[in-house]
């Protein structure tokens, strides 16, 4: 592969928007040299007029510039104008757009009223029974004559009517028409949107918005990389949407959306953004803002080394190959460090907040499954032996102090220390490297002595892009030690730690670069819980149950945010389980093919229950559902009682 066909931003190393094209929406415009817009979706039922204009008031309040609401039907297509009227009316005049799936008429009404309509490929004009299909050129091409004439109604009004379109791809609703050719693939994601795309512009309409959209982190940010390439090859550069589909709620669902939008923006992807959690909307919206607003004065940053060409492809996650140190790297799952450099007195209770719990009657600990891996003392002596799973690690002039140096191993702040020093433990050493060290040679000193691991420190404003280049750097030359990556900040609010480090860790761990990750901060137990987060989102390490949650909307079935919190009550405990809530079956039964058991609204009143993509009970009444769900945990033997 070489440099162009890798290409899916302008510099992997120097930060800037990747230039779209403009498109207005109404009379707020995205792409071009326009701000990263926010944008958020109703929960309501479109019918209730008030309800919809009440709840779209606070959203916009909160900083939202357009208001996406669904419209399944022909009748909430049109009472978009009595919603629209009403805000015009007390004074609000935020683009609104129409969430349109399985209906064409609705789009074609909806387009003649709001700025903007959404449509879905995977079901607009197609349909998923996951059957595969076995397609000639000739029978493929049909299918695509039937898709041009079923969509091109819609492109002409919306291009009659100065309305913008987003061609929005869901990863859960990917059509068997592309499945049965491309398979369950990003590349199948992108051409899904692609082929919609080129009959658009074969009507010579360009007022389109993107988006590439998955619950699955990986796949979200391979497809949007590769939808950028595709388009780069066909002479095309329309703005893209970024978001995360079902990402749940609180701080699980911050996380995973900053790492899949985050890792994007640090790229200079992205012209608008919507970050869906099971909550209200308006909670969705500061979290938006946030990544936002980190890159409004990104360019500012320091050089990074310039880079000819990436060492790794950047449409396929692939882990970097490194030897195994002492349980670290090789195969093993990313080790978690905690800091307690700053502690100066200690016992065994401030354990307790990175997972550890010592009872004093049988002389025993009992861990957690977000139990850290290494603690760092810097210059504090543990005066008490550590649990057997935790490794001790101390700045070399107090290791070098120890009686007995096996209980605690080495760190180094720079190679020159390494290799000057008159100890080394034979076993593990930590040097801590960064972008000097690297580039200026002294990394040949070290390179693959096999009881050093490197820990990766970076003062870079555009720390994630420095950091990624190092590992570029690792890759070109051979390099297979272990890496840890370590980030501190100077922001002291938790909500924008979360975030940051979701982008800057997962940006990372998402390309499978990282043998570990190292969050300095005085919070020990809220940073133990974001870096699991983090690993679970990125899918590099699994340590507790993880939920697809979709965020409400109008087409919901049943109050999201209480159903979502009742089964997490009582499935928490299921490590490693995936489970699927959500509300319609617009995405349910694709994202369910991503998860083990799945709760997906399919009336009033009523649910069905999935395992994998096969629905085991239909028509579930919803006071029964999730003992039934449980019920169908347990046959499968994936229920295992809670301590």
């Amino acid at each position: 592969m070489n440099p162009r066909q890798k290409k899916y931003c302008n510099s992997l190393t120097e930060y800037s928007r990747y230039k779209t094209r403009e498109v207005f929406v109404g009379d707020v415009p995205l792409g071009g040299n326009n701000p990263i817009r926010i944008q958020s979706m109703t929960t309501t039922d479109t019918m209730n007029t008030m309800s919809t204009v009440e709840q779209s008031i606070r959203m916009i309040d909160a900083g939202c510039e357009y208001v996406r609401i669904t419209a399944p039907s022909i009748n909430e297509a049109q009472n978009l104008l009595n919603i629209k009227n009403e805000l015009r009316k007390r004074g609000y005049k935020t683009p609104l757009i129409a969430d349109i799936h399985f209906t064409p008429n609705a789009a074609e009404l909806a387009a003649r009223i709001v700025e903007k309509v959404r449509v879905n490929p995977g079901n607009y004009a197609d349909k998923k029974k996951f059957q595969n299909i076995e397609y000639t050129d000739l029978e493929y091409e049909s299918e695509l004559d039937r898709i041009r004439n079923k969509f091109s109604p819609l492109v002409k009004i919306c291009k009659e009517y100065g309305t913008a379109m987003r061609i929005g791809t869901n990863h859960g609703s990917l059509s068997d028409r592309i499945m049965s050719r491309y398979g369950d693939t990003s590349l199948g994601m992108v051409e899904s949107a692609l082929e919609f795309l080129r009959i658009c512009r074969e009507l010579d309409y360009h007022n389109i918005v993107l988006s590439m959209k998955s619950s699955n982190t990986q796949v979200m940010i391979q497809a949007y990389r590769l939808l950028i390439h595709k388009m780069e090859l066909e002479g095309m550069n329309y703005p893209l949407h970024l978001g995360v589909t079902e990402a749940g709620d609180g701080g699980d669902g911050r996380i995973k959306s900053s790492l899949g939008i985050g890792t994007l923006l640090e790229d200079g992807i992205g012209d608008t953004i919507r970050v869906s959690l099971t909550e209200e909307p308006e909670f969705e919206v500061p979290v938006a803002i946030a990544l936002a607003n980190r890159y409004k004065d990104r360019r500012n940053h320091a050089p990074i080394e310039p880079l000819a060409e990436p060492a790794k492809d950047p449409f396929a996650y692939i882990r970097r190959d490194t030897f195994e140190v002492a349980g670290i790297g090789g195969v093993a799952v990313p080790k978690v460090f905690a800091d307690y450099s700053d502690q100066g007195i200690f016992d065994h209770n401030k354990l307790k907040d990175v997972g550890y719990n010592y009872n004093a009657d049988t002389d025993k600990w009992n861990m957690s499954d977000l139990a850290c891996d290494l603690i760092y003392l810097a210059g504090n002596i543990l005066p008490f032996d550590p649990p057997n799973s935790l490794k001790a690690v101390y700045d070399f002039d107090t290791w070098k102090t120890l009686k007995d140096r096996t209980a605690g191993f080495p760190f180094y702040k720079t190679i020159e220390q390494f290799k000057d020093a008159e100890a080394k433990s034979f076993i593990l050493n930590f040097i801590e490297i960064n972008a000097r060290s690297v580039f200026n040679g002294t990394l040949s000193l070290v390179q693959n002595d096999e009881t050093v691991v490197f820990i990766l420190t970076t003062e870079n404003l555009h720390g994630m892009a420095e950091q990624r280049r190092i590992f570029f750097e690792l890759m070109a030359l051979n390099i297979k030690n272990p890496v840890i990556i370590k980030r501190s900040y100077k922001e002291t609010l938790p909500e924008l730690i979360q975030l940051y480090t979701a982008t800057d860790f997962g940006g990372l761990l998402i390309d499978g670069f990282g043998d570990g990750v190292w969050l300095a901060g005085t919070d020990k137990s809220f940073i133990n819980s974001t870096i699991f987060g983090i690993l679970q989102a990125a899918r590099t390490r699994i340590s507790k149950t993880e939920y697809i949650a979709c965020p409400s909307c109008g087409r919901t079935l049943f109050d999201l945010v209480e159903v979502t919190n009742n089964i997490r009550n009582r499935t928490s405990h299921l490590k490693g389980v995936k489970i699927a809530i959500m509300g319609c079956i617009v995405n349910g039964p694709g994202e369910m093919a991503d998860a083990d058991f799945g709760y997906v609204g399919s009336g009033p009143g009523k649910i069905t229950l999935y395992k994998g993509k096969d629905i085991v009970r239909r028509n579930v009444n919803s006071e029964d559902a999730v003992e039934e769900l449980i019920e169908i945990i347990r046959e499968n033997g994936s229920w295992i009682q809670p301590l």
